[in-house]
């Protein structure tokens, strides 16, 4: 390509949404522009955060390019803004702000995108792949565009037609989200030296992922982060990736999807993303997890005889989406008067408020929990002592998110005889033990932990733990996809339908 400069403008920008088609409702344009990084915002990030923007930001200063900054909808707090669909009339002033920010910006060499893959908007099933089909129109096709999505994505050919490069993050916990942004970047380079002509194959399988099974550092997901290897050490592959898919919500973009990346070879693409995707195929059943229920995951938990127990509430796992007020755990712990137990995060804003103007050290006496949908009730009676509070602001210190500050808003330790629960006023799932530090709670004292979290816990939990279990309560976010009132999904999906012929190189694109 013919740079337009001799120091390459790089466009950066993102709007990042993990949508949860099951919930009720909109995510509001007030709650886009909470984390709204403006273009001169973008001056002040240190390019050191676990963000994908911040790995572009090294990148582009590593390579002494000249950054352009469009606009960023940064995630919700310790991640993606997780939440039921946008309207279009939010999405259509989301997307006007970022094309302005970049009409500002022009001419550009490339532009660099953090989109999640998974957002989708009322009547628009990929709205990731319209945003960067709108950044397409506007900049012509000679730019480059290269974007980095989240693991938990769903592909469509909208997105990947209309981008030269599309990079997956491999790890759950997303621990890699600056290493793919930094990637991005280096990438551009090789386009720029004329070294790199990218060429792209991408392949929709028709599986529901279970999320027990996308565990990075354990088997089978670990194998399959392998097998990542093992192409990306084939000649002419720059880049391979699998999105494991988001399966709350009900659309035809649902489902796992593997993309292969080549140096100017388009037929050795396919015939990799072909075989990566026939190998996933093979092992489908691996990808299932059977549900478990918490009295047995505590059985067990007992018998390996390794504490804390971990018990972690995938169906209520805020981060997804869920509202995080679910009480199946915290009544099973009440009832078994487990000692030295604690729940991690109840999200309740009127307790959390109550528990501030009582004050530490005095009883709260109240219905905590179970409020947002007859799923995730009912409400616990408690007669708590308030142990401590905080405002809610701190710093995350373990290896997912350290060093990025968040915001949950009042947030009260209060202790139902031997069980602590931790009140916060806005949803967020435990991440590290940042935030029961400030208050003092020392989660590795604790024989019984409840952490509202899938997987994103693991990066500062699991360090600590005798033993992990995700288990099935009730709640909006089962991993039992049966329960899941899908109607639109367009095709037979595994393990929905055990009788499906998939032919892998039957290809998407």
């Amino acid at each position: 390509m013919i740079l337009k400069s001799t120091k390459p403008r790089i466009a950066v920008g993102g709007i990042e949404h993990e949508t949860a088609g099951f919930l009720e409702g909109n995510t509001t344009l007030s709650e886009f522009k909470e984390r709204r990084v403006s273009s001169e915002d973008f001056l002040g990030l240190s390019g050191e955060e676990n963000t994908v923007i911040d790995g572009f930001v090294c990148g582009v200063k590593e390579l002494n390019f000249t950054f352009a900054p469009l606009v960023w909808y940064r995630g919700g707090r310790g991640g993606y803004i997780a939440g039921p669909k946008a309207s279009q009339e939010t999405f259509q002033v989301l997307l006007s702000d970022l094309i302005e920010n970049l009409s500002y910006q022009m001419p550009i060499d490339a532009v660099l995108l953090s989109l999640h893959g998974s957002f989708a908007v009322e009547e628009i099933d990929d709205a990731d792949g319209k945003v960067i089909e709108a950044v397409r129109d506007f900049v012509g096709q000679e730019i480059p565009i290269i974007v980095v999505h989240d693991l938990h994505c769903n592909i469509t050919s909208k997105s990947v037609n209309s981008s030269d490069i599309i990079i997956i993050s491999k790890t759950y916990p997303h621990v890699d989200m600056h290493e793919c942004g930094k990637n991005a970047v280096y990438l551009l380079k090789s386009i720029f030296e004329g070294i790199l002509k990218p060429t792209m194959a991408f392949k929709q399988i028709p599986i529901l992922w279970n999320a027990k099974k996308m565990i990075t550092s354990e088997k089978p997901m670990s194998e399959a982060i392998s097998k990542l290897s093992y192409f990306n050490s084939k000649p002419g592959v720059v880049s391979s990736s699998i999105g494991v898919g988001y399966q709350w919500i009900d659309s035809p973009a649902v489902g796992a999807s593997t993309i292969i990346v080549t140096n100017d070879n388009l037929d050795r693409a396919r015939k990799y993303a072909d075989e990566l995707s026939g190998w996933i195929w093979e092992r489908r059943a691996d990808w299932v997890n059977p549900s478990l229920k918490p009295l047995k995951a505590l059985k067990l938990g007992e018998k390996i005889g390794e504490y804390p127990i971990i018990l972690a509430d995938q169906a209520d796992n805020s981060g997804g989406g869920a509202p995080g007020d679910s009480t199946e755990l915290l009544r099973l712990f009440l009832k078994l008067k487990l000692e030295k137990a604690a729940i991690l995060y109840l999200v309740d804003p009127e307790a959390a408020k109550n528990a501030h103007e009582i004050g530490v050290g005095g009883i709260l006496k109240m219905k905590i929990g179970g409020y947002s949908h007859n799923l995730c009730g009912p409400p616990v009676k408690v007669s708590a002592k308030i142990m401590a509070l905080t405002n809610g602001e701190f710093y995350y210190d373990g290896p997912y998110l350290k060093g990025v500050r968040e915001f949950v808003g009042p947030t009260a330790w209060i202790k139902q005889n031997e069980v602590s629960i931790i009140l916060t006023t806005h949803k967020q799932q435990p991440i590290d033990q940042a935030l029961c530090r400030i208050l003092g709670l020392d989660c590795k004292e604790m024989k019984y932990l409840g952490i509202k979290s899938t997987g994103h816990f693991r990066s500062g939990f699991e360090s600590i733990a005798g033993s992990i279990f995700n288990v099935e309560c009730n709640g909006l976010f089962s991993q039992d996809f049966s329960k899941l009132p899908y109607k639109n999904l367009g095709r037979p999906v595994y393990p929905l339908d055990k009788n499906i012929k998939f032919l892998s190189s039957d290809f998407t694109d």
